[in-house]
């Protein structure tokens, strides 16, 4: 019996004791690095929310106050969307400081239903304004706000999927889904801007309801980003 023998057979619960000791610790550090992912992951979620809140929040605060001057209905299609979507930040950056699957799920609801409520007050909007004519004004002031709601909705989109699919998130991808398609939304301002000024007023209502299709269509396309991924984890 060799001298290592020896001393593993007169001291079996001291090596026991070791390797139990190393498991433990094995998995002290598996437990941290599980609760690190989770922390990175909120982190990650709550900056993109709060990087998008601000930048569409002031390209909605910069359209109100050209809507005020123009009286667009494009426009206010526009801006309804973009304070909707800067909103739907504040429910999805509270899912991700809880860090809760289930809260991101509620959170993505609420997206499509902010969508959706957005498209009907533009649709209505554009409807009233078809029967009760009321051209836009400073057409060249109304342009750049479309300019404007393109950047802002771009530059939140960009964020917002990018770290969705990073961190498997519908909620998030969903709402990217939404800012992608108002940056086109926005390019529809600039159309009626131009339009106006070839001398067709009744295109400034036209386009806004052409505009609540589209927000129809995302609200649609989000819904199903978001049941599908509920369904895949039920």
């Amino acid at each position: 019996m060799t001298r290592l023998t020896r001393e593993a057979a007169a001291h079996p619960h001291d090596h026991a004791g070791h390797d139990h000791a190393d498991h433990e610790h094995a998995d002290h550090e598996h437990s941290h690095g599980l609760i690190h992912d989770s922390i990175k992951r909120s982190r990650e979620g709550v900056r993109a929310v709060l990087i998008s809140l601000v930048v569409l929040g002031i390209a909605a605060i910069v359209q109100t106050v050209i809507y005020i001057l123009t009286g667009s209905v494009a426009l206010l299609a526009d801006l309804i969307h973009n304070y909707g979507d800067a909103l739907t930040a504040i429910p999805l950056g509270i899912a991700f400081l809880l860090r809760s699957p289930r809260a991101e799920r509620v959170a993505g609801l609420f997206v499509v239903a902010a969508i959706f409520i957005s498209a009907c007050v533009a649709g209505v909007e554009a409807v009233l304004r078809l029967i009760h004519r009321s051209p836009p004004t400073h057409l060249g002031v109304l342009a750049a706000a479309g300019v404007v709601g393109y950047l802002g909705n771009f530059i939140a989109a960009r964020v917002r999927m990018r770290a969705g699919r990073r961190l498997d998130s519908p909620a998030l991808v969903a709402d990217g889904n939404h800012a992608a398609a108002d940056a086109y939304v926005s390019l529809a301002v600039i159309a009626s801007a131009i339009v106006v000024a070839i001398g067709l007023p009744v295109a400034d209502p036209l386009i806004g309801l052409a505009i609540t299709f589209v927000i129809l269509r995302i609200t649609w396309q989000s819904w199903n980003t978001v049941r599908g991924h509920e369904h895949s984890h039920s």
